[in-house]
Formats: structure tokens, sequence, C-alpha cells
């Protein structure tokens, strides 16, 4: 099954985690894969475009079957593995309503992250505003407190339940990011520790950005939100 499958990745790429991570807790090791370089702009090469005319990472095929979308690839691979590797969406009427709304919330979270740490590199130096960053700032802060309200009320390691589910497969990516660029664990304990809880989960763990383990230090660029 594995070997009919095709992942074109970037590290540290956040939709490119989640797909990774999915793979692996459906026990779907052993596929093809290929690692781009976003810095080389890899991405924008024909092996990419042939896959996902967008130019963006991950690019994912089972069979004849092109999932580029990484929420799109996740719920497939659940679907049609839903009886191999770990359950990934809760029997329970309420787990699984809360784990659609947190797994769809991770979409807010990830554009108002990528607001601010893509600024620079989106928006030509003309067109940058003082007061567009001073907002986009204040937005991440609010998104993230509300993420850690969550986590507050909740229970045990997973964003939706007693168990790791396709919310945590979707979103664990980019609570670490933004740990990544140097959110204060301090300011932030439950989310700090929702993010240091499963670091240690095997398919985390196996599928952690070889970027990052060669570089473990990261950036300040969110010391102060």
């Amino acid at each position: 099954m594995a070997q009919d499958m095709t992942l074109l990745w970037g590290s540290g790429s956040p939709p490119c985690w989640r797909v990774m991570v999915a793979l692996e807790e459906k026990n779907l090791q052993g596929y093809n894969q290929k690692l781009f370089s976003f810095e080389k702009m890899e991405h924008k090469s024909k092996e990419v475009m042939d896959m996902n005319p967008r130019g963006q990472l991950p690019a994912f095929k089972h069979g004849n079957y092109v999932l580029n979308e990484s929420y799109a690839a996740c719920m497939y691979l659940e679907s049609q593995f839903k009886s191999q590797g770990n359950k990934l969406i809760p029997d329970c009427p309420a787990e699984q309503a809360l784990m659609y709304q947190r797994m769809f919330e991770g979409l807010t979270l990830n554009q108002k992250m990528a607001d601010v740490i893509y600024y620079n590199w989106k928006v030509p130096e003309g067109e940058r505003h003082d007061s567009a960053v001073k907002r986009n700032r204040e937005a991440l802060k609010a998104e993230i407190k509300l993420w850690e309200g969550y986590l507050q009320k909740g229970s045990g390691c997973f964003l939706a339940g007693k168990n790791f589910s396709l919310a945590d497969v979707a979103v664990y990516p980019s609570i670490a990011y933004v740990f990544r660029f140097g959110l204060c664990e301090e300011r932030y304990p439950k989310l700090a520790a929702y993010f240091n809880c499963l670091k240690d989960r095997p398919s985390i763990k196996a599928t952690w950005p070889p970027t990052w383990l060669e570089s473990p230090q990261g950036q300040d660029l969110l010391k102060d939100i």
C-alpha cells in the first residue's frame, strides 16, 4: 500500500509535517518520498509543479489520486485505512465534534502565524507598514491565548478528548512551529506542556524536521508575543 504513495515535502513546513505524522500513525511507512529545499526554491521545480501546479509542498499521491492539501490528505488516509494503525477519529459524538472544531480552527492559527512570520518575505519593502506588523502580532497573540485557554479547560495531552486524533495531527506541527520561532513557554504553560508532552510520540519523533535536528536553536521572532 505505502509503496503506491509518493510524498514531496519540505523540512519544517507544518502542512508537510502533518501528512507525515498521519502516514506514521496509520503504519504506512515505506512510502516514496523526496525532500525539497524551500530556500533553493525547489518547490517551484518541474517535478513539484507536475504534481502540484500551485508550486507548493506537500504534494501527495496515492496511486492515481492526488491530494496536495494537507488536511485533505490526512482525512483521506484516515478514511481509507480506518482499521490500520491508530484510530484518529473518535466514535464519541462529543469528542468527534470537538476534534473537527479544533482541527479546522488550526487553519486560523496557521494563517495568523504566517502573517507574522512571513511578513517581510511576502510583502515588498516599499509596502510594509509598522501598523500592519503591530496588527498582525496582536492578532497572533490573541489567537495563541485562545489555544492556551482551550488546553486549560481540557484534560491530558490531547486537543480533543482522551486520545490522539486528527486534531493533534493537524495542529501540533503549528504549535511546534510557534515555539521554534521563540514563543515563550513560561507565558503559555499549557501550550508548552502540550508541545512537550507529544514531542516523544513515535509518529512525531520519527518525522521531526531534519533541519530542526541539525539546528536545534530556532529564531526569536515571537519572543514578545
